[in-house]
């Protein structure tokens, strides 16, 4: 098992599992209800009919910049949740259950968000509007001086810490099965990112509280239409125009598969311009320099996931492949991603901008 993944408690005991909630929460046991799985890290469990989630890590992706695990991991969780509360559209957090006997990897009790995936194949795509207005609100919450930020990580520069990411994931390139033409197109835009990274006179972008893993399927639309963010375990203050990349990119539109789709190159446009409408014309202006480069960084840092995921992560026997349909899924996907054509098709688009 790597330094990264941690088993975590989907085949848990649910007797125990009610008792250590009941000591949190207080009242008798309650009865658990599993969600269906809709991500690799976490499990959820309904907790009787309080309107209440109790969200279990399966495995954490944090072993860098100072590893989470077990009591932090739950800690930065929940400063994640109690932060992100001011835009209201995220769930709130009720309560942290400690790791015990009982919850081997704890668990954070949050808000129950009813609704459906985003369904993003009509056009335009209706709840891409509603996605981009969450990410605004969750982006105008309150940012902290960097010293001050902790637990949560604080970008100041987020080129070159993005970077150190991806830097870190691309040392699995080699062992993720890639055709050499793929490889090559990669380790060309590894190249052009560290040369990017490097300039030394890049101004200061705009830094705010982002979600990072902000694919369209850890969304939920209510049935108000409103757009709920839901994983908040990579939350940080860095780049917005990482969030704005990562709801839209092939990489990330494909990943959920109940609202898998690639967008079309009008509902991405609509998508940014729905974004942008709600900033001022300075932040707007500020913005702008970053969306392009940032949504090619962000593109190589999914990429490099995935060859991490491949080599590293898929390998471990845990309970975040235990949904066969999701794993098989999660490897078309990935492949589908690898494929040379879909890598030239996207360092096309570089060329466009």
């Amino acid at each position: 098992m790597s330094s990264g993944m941690r088993s975590g408690t989907a085949t848990a005991d649910l007797d125990r599992l009610a008792l250590a909630l009941a000591a949190t929460l207080g009242g008798a046991p309650p009865t658990l209800t599993p969600l269906r799985h809709n991500g690799v890290a976490h499990v959820h469990y309904r907790i009787g009919t309080t309107g209440l989630l109790a969200r279990i890590p399966r495995f954490s992706q944090w072993d860098r910049s100072g590893v989470r695990d077990g009591a932090e991991h739950l800690a930065y969780q929940a400063a994640a949740f109690s932060r992100a509360q001011s835009s209201g559209h995220t769930p709130r957090l009720e309560a942290l259950l400690p790791v015990s006997e009982d919850a081997p990897t704890g668990a954070l009790i949050v808000e129950e968000i009813i609704g459906t995936p985003p369904q993003l194949s009509d056009a335009p795509a209706p709840h891409m509007a509603a996605i981009a207005q969450a990410l605004s609100a969750l982006h105008r919450a309150p940012v902290p001086a960097p010293e001050a930020a902790l637990p949560l990580l604080f970008h100041t520069d987020p080129v070159s810490q993005t970077l150190e990411v991806i830097t870190a994931q691309a040392a699995y390139l080699a062992d993720a099965g890639l055709a050499p033409v793929a490889r090559a197109g990669l380790e060309e835009e590894l190249a052009w990112a560290k040369d990017w990274a490097g300039e030394p006179d890049r101004p200061p972008g705009p830094i705010a509280i982002c979600g990072t893993d902000t694919h369209p399927g850890n969304f939920i639309i209510d049935g108000a239409g409103k757009a709920w963010f839901v994983d908040l375990e990579k939350l940080l203050y860095g780049s917005p125009a990482i969030d704005l990349a990562h709801a839209t990119l092939p990489s990330s539109t494909g990943w959920e598969p109940r609202c898998a789709v690639t967008l079309s190159r009008e509902n991405i446009a609509e998508f940014y311009a729905q974004y942008k409408s709600t900033l001022s014309q300075q932040a707007a202006a500020k913005l702008a320099p970053w969306l392009a480069p940032m949504r090619r960084l962000t593109w190589l840092r999914s990429l490099t996931w995935f060859a991490r995921w491949r080599a590293d992560w898929s390998q471990a026997k845990n309970s975040a492949l235990a949904d066969a349909d999701q794993a098989r899924h999660i490897e078309n996907h990935i492949a589908a991603c690898f494929n040379p054509d879909a890598i030239a098709a996207m360092r096309a688009e570089w060329a466009r901008t």
